[in-house]
């Protein structure tokens, strides 16, 4: 299965998260809408096949591995 990036948005370190994308290694998004939590941006990856890896950072990098975790071995926010 393909991994996708559930990354927070708006990028940057200033300000509030507004919600989530899913994007694959190259930057395409795989939906169209803003996710509104982590929880519902993992089970969308999910739903359509994919392995969901979650930031670790506020700013991350897709070639930095240290920046990523797979969402099943982190602890889901409420």
């Amino acid at each position: 299965m393909m991994h996708v990036y559930i990354e927070p948005v708006p990028k940057g370190q200033w300000g509030p998260i507004d919600g989530y994308r899913i994007e694959t290694q190259d930057g395409t998004r795989l939906s169209g809408e803003l996710l509104r939590s982590e929880r519902l941006a993992v089970s969308e990856a999910k739903l359509h096949g994919y392995v969901p890896l979650l930031a670790t950072v506020r700013i991350p990098d897709k070639s930095v591995a240290e920046h990523w975790k797979p969402a099943d071995k982190a602890p889901v926010p409420v």
